[in-house]
């Protein structure tokens, strides 16, 4: 499509929306409009709301991990376990590493 009939067809659109808008309306179909924009508002609301509330967030992500983890380890029990004793492991390193370093000083 050439930018020609792009710029048609934007015009086509903005003239039909226009004319729409200009159109007298009744009660029935200005009721339903401002019903719609009211549902479509708490719908923006709600999405905002679920997005921006961090401990809800937070519950969601650590239940994924947890099914994930719990999934994994049903598929690869050994894999699961040579992770739990590498972290176990990194972990009493680095405790270790730091009682040392205390007690050098």
């Amino acid at each position: 499509m050439s930018t020609e009939q792009d710029a048609k067809t934007v015009v086509a659109v903005s003239e039909s929306d226009a004319a729409a808008k200009a159109a007298p309306k009744g009660k029935t179909e200005l009721r339903a409009e401002a019903t719609r924009a009211r549902v479509e508002l708490a719908q923006t609301l709600d999405a905002i709301e679920y997005k921006l509330n961090v401990p809800r967030q937070v519950r969601v992500r650590s239940r994924l991990f947890t099914m994930r983890l719990r999934d994994f380890g049903e598929k690869n029990p050994l894999a699961l376990a040579g992770i739990v004793l590498g972290g176990v492991s990194a972990t009493v390193g680095a405790v270790w590493l730091g009682v040392k370093a205390v007690q050098r000083r």
